[in-house]
């Protein structure tokens, strides 16, 4: 009998109040069962944390509470307490987009280790709540693909081996989650396979979207692509994304109204590729 395929569901908080019930509300409703939930909670005061020891009596759960810097190194003491196979990390308010998610990953995870293709990553796409849009992430993997847009952490099931030898760099405090990527990418030669199924509800509006933060990301950005991918590629990437408008296509992207319009149209692009 094959072993069974299992998940580590990463939850970080700190006074998340309902939003962190309805994040593990969402992972205990998974119809398929071989999970384990790893709450790192900084300290919370406001009995969210008691009110999910209260209500839900689950073994599979796992609450631990520790100061911490900030949601990387929250992160990084999490994945210490993880045992399972894949790790996916989803912050408080998010949610699995349906009961079924963790069916299809397997699903897509059986079919490439029966033809002895191990995936140490797999990413799918993310319906954004605030918005109520799907965003699709690009099908293929490449350097540009990592300039732009890798798919965000809400939607990427990373096999544990890529957290063994390190986690993330807390000193980017806005991408670290996005280095940690490229460094799989471009240092591990992890195989990294797009599989179309909508992984999470995004809640919008987190930590890295304010206005401050935007500024920061966009330094960090930066400087983690001239580390990977040499100064001459980022500033002729840079200059692509330029060309092709793409502060204008991120203000549509991110339009209540135009959205839904947008992503329609990128989701019709990905697949004429993919067929080409």
């Amino acid at each position: 009998m094959n072993e069974k395929i299992r998940y580590s569901i990463i939850v970080v908080c700190l006074n998340a109040g309902e939003r962190l019930y309805d994040t593990i509300q969402s992972i205990r409703n998974q119809k398929y069962p071989f999970f384990e939930i790893v709450i790192k909670d900084g300290g919370s005061t406001d009995g969210s944390i008691q009110k999910i020891e209260k209500d839900f009596c689950d073994e599979r759960i796992c609450i631990y509470t520790k100061k911490d810097t900030g949601i990387y190194d929250a992160m990084n003491q999490a994945v210490k307490l993880a045992k399972e196979g894949y790790y996916l990390f989803l912050n408080a308010g998010d949610t699995f987009y349906d009961n079924q998610v963790l069916n299809k990953i397997t699903d897509e995870i059986e079919k490439r280790n029966a033809k002895k293709e191990h995936v140490d990553i797999l990413y799918g796409n993310m319906h954004h709540k605030t918005l109520n849009t799907v965003i699709y992430a690009s099908p293929e993997m490449n350097d540009f693909t990592c300039y732009r847009n890798i798919p965000c952490h809400q939607t990427c099931f990373y096999h544990k081996k890529l957290f063994e030898e390190r986690g993330y760099y807390p000193k980017y405090n806005v991408r670290a989650d996005y280095e940690h990527f490229l460094w799989c990418y471009y240092e591990m030669n992890a195989n990294i396979q797009y599989v179309p199924v909508i992984i999470a509800s995004y809640e919008g509006g987190g930590y890295s979207e304010t206005k401050e933060n935007k500024k920061r990301s966009a330094c960090q950005h930066r400087e983690i692509v001239v580390h990977y991918m040499g100064k001459k590629r980022a500033n002729y990437y840079r200059f692509l994304m330029l060309l092709t408008m793409a502060p204008l296509r991120s203000a549509i992207a991110q339009n209540k109204q135009l959205s839904g319009i947008y992503n329609w149209l990128k989701r019709g692009i990905y697949r004429r590729n993919v067929q080409e």
